[in-house]
């Protein structure tokens, strides 16, 4: 799908290196909105990193610290290959760094989301619980049976939803001989 051409992209303000090792370096900056009318909505992140390499955790850490934001977020610890492995909320940095060194072998990328607003924080993990479903090996206790796609009561109250049912009761015997299927 083209994009849409009149809507320009938000361009990024680079603020400089904050890690560097190895030829990769972390840099952080802002992004920029474009030229124009000003946005009505405000920003559901705050602060947004994605695929650090978990030797940076500190000064990542010590540069949001220093902004004055908040700390509590959503996070996701990756492997090598760079697929989601552990996704949670709360105090992003002190969380990032126990997962670490719980899996201090198999974990070496991380993500983070600082939630402008913390109401949000719960929707957005349930969110990437299930879109990382199978791969979140170290999650077993937030993949729990009673979590599910299609149920709207992981989600906050006050949340307008849309949901597929399925009809229950006894199956409709259809005339000529057709198999009976349910209703």
């Amino acid at each position: 799908m083209p994009k849409n051409p009149k809507k320009q992209a938000a361009r990024k303000r680079d603020l400089g290196p904050i890690w560097d090792r190895d030829g990769w370096s972390v840099r952080h900056g802002k992004l920029v909105p474009p030229p124009g009318r000003p946005q009505k909505s405000k920003s559901l992140l705050s602060w947004v990193g994605e695929k650090i390499p978990f030797e940076a955790l500190q000064p990542v850490q010590k540069l949001v610290e220093q902004s004055g934001s908040r700390i509590d977020g959503v996070y996701i610890a990756h492997d090598s290959m760079g697929f989601a492995r552990y996704v949670g909320r709360g105090n992003v940095f002190k969380r990032l760094d126990a997962r670490k060194k719980a899996q201090p072998r198999e974990l070496a990328y991380f993500s983070f989301y600082i939630v402008a607003e913390k109401k949000h924080e719960r929707e957005i993990e349930t969110l990437l619980i299930r879109v990382g479903g199978a791969h979140l090996h170290f999650n077993e206790r937030k993949k729990r049976i009673d979590i599910e796609a299609g149920n709207v009561n992981d989600y906050e109250a006050g949340t307008s939803y849309v949901e597929r049912q399925r009809k229950r009761g006894r199956t409709k015997a259809v005339k000529r001989g057709r198999k009976p299927s349910k209703l």
